[in-house]
């Protein structure tokens, strides 16, 4: 159980004591490993739980780089550089249960939350389990409440309290990224959430 000292020690915000309690207790998220696991992936995920909508502000050349085949040439990226809204639609179009760029869902489902929600069928996946219409409206991930829990529907799903368990970072960051992005980060908010749980 967290309390507010933890919270405090660790530089949070008071008003992600209930929304975490909730999501520990709601997905087994019940030692000090976990709790550290979670709170340390959340922290880099979330730029210390304070970033809970995705930066879709890119210049051309970000754009270029992130998305090579959606932006092939210069003027591409130049006519989507700087538009958060037509950039979603662009790149989540036509994929994870989104319809096409006119459709208007790849903005609509563009990622919120601790561990960045994306994608219409992963909103619809979440706010079932976790008995919420997150469809009709996805702007709840991106408060504490649901930023909260659907990271611990995430977690839950990807089996990653087993890996909290051994303490395998690296296997938690890749279901998460994809990749090891940001690894010595996510490790060292993991270390410190321990030794504030354990102190």
């Amino acid at each position: 159980m967290l309390t507010a000292a933890h919270l405090q020690a660790l530089g949070l915000d008071a008003s992600w004591l209930d929304p975490l309690n909730a999501t520990f207790d709601r997905f087994a998220i019940n030692t000090p490993q976990r709790m550290a696991a979670f709170i340390g992936q959340c922290g880099h995920e979330s730029a210390g739980f304070h970033t809970l909508n995705e930066n879709l502000n890119y210049s051309a050349q970000g754009l270029r780089n992130t998305w090579p085949k959606r932006f092939p040439d210069d003027a591409t990226a130049n006519a989507y550089a700087r538009q958060p809204e037509k950039i979603a639609n662009k790149v989540y179009a036509d994929r994870m249960g989104n319809g096409n760029e006119a459709s208007g869902e790849g903005w609509r489902y563009h990622g919120r939350g601790l561990i960045q929600l994306t994608g219409k069928a992963n909103y619809q996946a979440a706010g079932t389990a976790l008995g919420v219409d997150l469809v009709s409206s996805p702007d709840q991930v991106a408060a504490p409440e649901y930023a909260a829990l659907t990271a611990g529907w995430f977690w839950d799903s990807h089996k990653l309290n087993a890996l909290a368990d051994k303490q395998d970072n690296t296997g938690i960051t890749k279901a998460i990224n994809g990749g090891t992005l940001g690894l010595d980060d996510r490790v060292a908010r993991t270390n410190k959430a321990l030794a504030v749980l354990k102190g």
